[in-house]
């Protein structure tokens, strides 16, 4: 009889518990996760362990679960510096009367900067590994996300008309260009398309954008269906719903994300079907404009793929994810008059997996499996006021433990330890963040 041999590896972590998202709806009690590199190299029960590998770091959680880092899909990182600065209004009057001359006033490359900093701080602090930006200075937000250590797509703005980073279609989808190119086969950073939405972006730019997409194999996200008033325009206008106007064009495709769809009639949910298009559901956001709600237990049932996002934080106003989930599970119960639609689990995956399969990195990210990267998050669940614990998914969902996650490693790499950032200076950042709030209010004021 010989030895078992005793693999080595980079770090153990050990766990009360375990929700590895795949297989759906398990549960590990007292298992420990094993990374090598940035990937991780087993999950295995502590005992096992104990015997089979050699660490050259453990780590003893004793009260925590791990799960996959979670995947924030929408958002606007930079608008955190307008974090309630325009509340309780509808949505065009709020980007109309508000949002769009603030950023008119005050975005430029700093602003960015500093406003996607604090962004990816909040959102680190709160369990998010990946997160998915659309906003002004798209080469800015990306060299702050791959300094941090965050992973990212970065979707370049696109609209018909001038704003503070380019003069039009034309120098916007050229600056997009050279963005896919700069940043093609990273690992951390993905570039994408973000036309703006429909009613924004005519039908030439978005057959570029296109074309772009097919040429780079870039994914597009744009807001759709985010109103009833914006789908009636379009009919009026156009006289088609603009989720036909889109399906025509070519633009849905399993590369496209929609980002809102609170508007959705049987022909929009075929073109969801059948192009293979995914959706991001913003349930706050939605809620606090008013916008609408969207069905995810139905499209679910017919197979669409749908993932969770933020939005920004002047729309919502936080960027913690657990508790978007927690909304986005009760408005579905709700919505469709189902207790059962949208459970503890499927809402996880939705803000794990879900969002992997519409970031096209399934294949490696949104589980917890062996040879997949190591971005996990661990959560505290020894507070007082959150026991006794039967069923840690469903506290993670209706308890909203956002601020209880206490580690996350994205790659490998320790990005949150015992509640501390790694690579962020907070300091610093709340010094700049200071600033900026005082400009803007002596500048919203004139």
């Amino acid at each position: 009889m010989t030895a078992e041999t005793i693999i080595a590896v980079d770090t153990r972590i050990n766990a009360r518990w375990v929700i590895p998202i795949e297989p759906a709806g398990v549960i590990l009690d007292h298992y420990a996760i094993l990374i090598q590199g940035d990937r991780i190299a087993g999950m295995v029960p502590q005992q096992d362990a104990d015997h089979r590998y050699h660490a050259r770091e453990t780590i003893d959680l004793p009260t925590h679960v791990l799960m996959p880092g979670l995947i924030n899909m929408h958002g606007h990182a930079a608008m955190s510096l307008f974090r309630g600065l325009a509340d309780d209004l509808p949505l065009m009057t709020w980007l109309n009367d508000y949002i769009w001359p603030a950023e008119g006033k005050f975005v430029d490359a700093s602003f960015v900067a500093d406003g996607s900093r604090l962004a990816i701080a909040e959102m680190l602090r709160t369990g998010t590994t990946c997160f998915s930006d659309m906003y002004f200075f798209p080469e800015i937000v990306a060299e702050t996300a791959y300094d941090t250590g965050i992973r990212a797509q970065i979707c370049f703005p696109l609209l018909d008309f001038p704003t503070v980073w380019g003069a039009g279609p034309d120098e916007y989808l050229a600056k997009g260009a050279n963005l896919i190119d700069q940043w093609s086969d990273d690992p951390y950073i993905m570039p994408a398309i973000g036309p703006h939405a429909p009613y924004t972006v005519s039908d030439r730019p978005l057959q570029r954008a296109i074309q772009l997409a097919s040429d780079k194999n870039a994914r597009i996200q744009l807001h759709l269906h985010e109103t009833a008033s914006e789908v009636a325009d379009a009919i009026e206008k156009t006289g088609k719903r603009p989720t036909s106007r889109m399906m025509e064009l070519g633009l849905l495709t399993p590369r496209t994300q929609c980002v809102h769809m609170t508007q959705m009639d049987d022909t929009d949910l075929s073109c969801l079907v059948d192009s293979g298009a995914h959706v991001i559901h913003c349930p706050e956001s939605n809620l606090k404009l008013a916008s609408g709600f969207c069905p995810v237990h139905r499209m679910q049932q017919a197979g669409v793929n749908v993932a969770i996002g933020t939005d920004g934080a002047a729309s919502n106003n936080d960027l913690n994810l657990f508790g978007e989930l927690n909304t986005a599970a009760l408005i579905a119960k709700a919505v469709s008059q189902d207790a059962t639609a949208l459970s503890a689990h499927q809402a996880l995956a939705m803000a794990t997996l879900h969002g992997a399969k519409a970031l096209g990195r399934d294949h490696e990210l949104g589980t917890l499996e062996a040879g997949k990267l190591a971005d996990i998050i661990a959560i505290d669940l020894s507070d007082p006021f959150s026991q006794p614990i039967y069923n840690p998914a469903s506290h993670l969902v209706y308890s909203d433990r956002g601020r209880d996650v206490s580690h996350s490693w994205i790659g490998g790499v320790p990005q949150l330890q015992d509640g501390r950032l790694t690579r962020v200076d907070v300091p610093d950042l709340m010094l700049r963040v200071a600033s900026w709030a005082n400009r803007i209010r002596a500048g919203s004021s004139d």
